[in-house]
């Protein structure tokens, strides 16, 4: 850092007045992406095909489906629905809450736990944790992950 830099950084600063028009872009910059309040019948709700790494698949010809219902501006947050046709999977994981809609599966949890989850059961999984997937019945989730 050279002399001058460190003197314009101790120096006191106040704030540089900012218009109505530059208000508003900063409102805006900080309001989430897509609407604020909305309803989704989950169980009818059209989805859109999703590539499945081949890689991922351990045995059968399971079909992915999905949709994103919103997503924050940076990314990090997304809500959406998301569906699975029987089959074995294998997946690493993010930071998710999920509430299965219809179907059953069998979520094996690398040097953890079996969890057995069918409708209206709400599941939480950890960034990282490295899983296999049993689909017995096409499966229905509503999603919330945190990246």
């Amino acid at each position: 850092m050279s002399t001058t830099d460190h003197a314009t950084a101790a120096a006191p600063t106040s704030p540089a007045p900012t218009s109505p028009q530059s208000q508003d872009r900063e409102a805006q910059d900080r309001e989430p992406a897509g609407p604020a309040s909305f309803a989704v019948r989950i169980p009818d709700a059209e989805l859109e095909p999703e590539p499945l790494d081949p890689e991922q698949i351990v045995s059968g010809a399971p079909e992915v489906t999905g949709k994103v219902l919103w997503e924050s501006a940076d990314g990090k947050q997304i809500r959406g629905i998301w569906q699975i046709t029987p089959g074995v999977v294998t997946d690493t994981e993010a930071d998710e809450l999920f509430v299965v809609v219809s179907g059953r599966t069998t979520i094996d949890v690398a040097g953890g736990d079996t969890l057995e989850v069918g409708p209206g059961d709400a599941c939480v999984l950890r960034a990282g944790d490295r899983t296999t997937w049993t689909v017995h019945e096409t499966l229905r989730k509503a999603y919330h992950i945190s990246l």
